[in-house]
């Protein structure tokens, strides 16, 4: 544990840098409250132990920067202090003193009022690492039952469309296998047209007035293409809704082996909608992948989250690159070197804050306007790579753009 000394007497200082040393701590020492802030701001201290009286910033005034700095964990304060008056002693507590220790110190007591702080110090990390566990767990339930609610809609979507889908693919297909027939026999019935002028003047007038209005040569220049682009449509609908389907793969309780580049690929057809409405162009780069031991409808959701992200960063203009390769673990088994598979979601968005990269994967943490985000997305996604035995990092810059980076084993350990 570190403790921070602020002391501007030499003596004292060094008797108590002596002290601590001794037992065990890891200490930094300052001359005065001026470099002895300078010390925290650059290191994480969770103990203090400042003289009241100083030169430049006093105690009083560090203890009282150290409560308005925001970073995380507690730190512990003891004012070193010849003052023994009730008043003063309320007013340092004030200032955001836990105790005091009396000029000149006693060893003894010194130690037992450090092994208090450490304590207090180790309650409240138990505590911070119990709400983290919390959260985390209630992030993954909340997540978890709106994955299970996509899983529902996205079977009843894809038994209500399927159905109708099949049979207007079947009479399309015959449509356009009759339609196309009745232009045959329509074409032999016009090689007539000269026998009927001379038989039917009247009919074959009415004929020529009838194929004229109807501009029956384009339709029958374009009849094929048009039954070929809607059976085209047709299709498509059924990919988009197969998509779904193999996007939402939540009924998946045992890990099997996938195709990451395929789970990609389903996953970019849910959102290439919005990627056209915001104007946002994607780059992809699949490099050929070994199939891994994997929950794919999780593994989907993680990639859907952070191509959502990507493009939610991103300004019509912007650019989205999804990009797969493989690299050697360093891991030796005894087939092979074990590969790592990594994906990467890059855009050239808007960056994030130095300030909130370390904490985008906290549960319900988010940049978002309130009503835009739940801050679960980047906090499941992480416990899911975890989950699979893996890592997610961020690299970003404000201005500059983010990239993510997945790395998953091909076999996740127990799995």
């Amino acid at each position: 544990m570190k403790v921070l000394i602020a002391e501007d007497e030499d003596i004292s200082r060094r008797l108590l840098q002596s002290y601590l040393e001794r037992w065990g701590y890891d200490v930094g020492a300052a001359q005065d409250g001026d470099q002895a802030w300078e010390v925290f701001c650059s290191d994480k201290f969770s103990l203090v132990i400042t003289d009241w009286m100083m030169p430049g910033l006093d105690g009083l005034e560090l203890v009282q920067r150290i409560r308005a700095d925001e970073r995380p964990g507690y730190v512990f304060v003891i004012l070193l202090t010849t003052k023994s008056q009730k008043d003063d002693l309320i007013h340092g507590m004030q200032a955001g003193a836990d105790d005091f220790i009396p000029k000149p110190f006693d060893r003894d007591e010194l130690r037992v009022r450090l092994q208090a702080g450490e304590r207090i110090i180790q309650l409240e990390q138990r505590l911070t690492e119990q709400n983290r566990a919390l959260r985390e767990a209630q992030a993954a339930l909340v997540q978890s039952e709106k994955l299970a609610s996509l899983g529902q809609l996205a079977a009843g979507v894809a038994h209500e469309i399927n159905n109708p889908l099949a049979y207007v693919t079947n009479n399309m297909a015959v449509l356009r296998r009759d339609v196309l027939a009745s232009m045959q026999l329509l074409d032999t019935y016009r090689r007539g047209h000269a026998s009927l002028e001379r038989s039917e003047p009247g009919l074959a007038a009415e004929a020529a007035r009838i194929e004229q209005e109807i501009d029956l040569t384009y339709i029958q220049a374009n009849l094929g293409r048009q039954f070929a682009k809607s059976l085209q449509g047709l299709q498509r609908v059924r990919d988009i809704v197969d998509n779904l389907r193999n996007f939402s793969r939540l009924d998946e309780a045992e890990f099997k082996e996938a195709d990451l580049n395929a789970g990609l690929q389903s996953t970019i057809e849910i959102i290439q909608h919005e990627l056209k409405n915001k104007g946002v162009r994607l780059e992809t780069d699949f490099q050929e992948l070994p199939l891994v031991l994997c929950h794919p409808g999780k593994l989907n959701q993680v990639f859907l989250n952070l191509i959502a992200n990507a493009l939610q960063a991103c300004e019509s203009g912007g650019v989205v690159s999804v990009r797969t390769r493989i690299e050697p673990s360093g891991v030796q088994s005894k087939e092979s070197v074990e590969e790592l598979i990594l994906v990467d979601v890059a855009d050239t968005g808007c960056g994030i804050s130095p300030e909130h990269v370390s904490r985008i994967f906290d549960p319900f943490f988010t940049t978002k306007p309130v009503g835009q985000g739940t801050g679960l997305g980047l906090s499941v996604s992480y416990g899911i790579i975890r989950d699979h035995g893996g890592t997610i990092e961020v690299k970003s810059e404000p201005g500059q753009g983010t990239t993510f980076q997945v790395r998953l084993p091909r076999h996740p350990p127990g799995a």
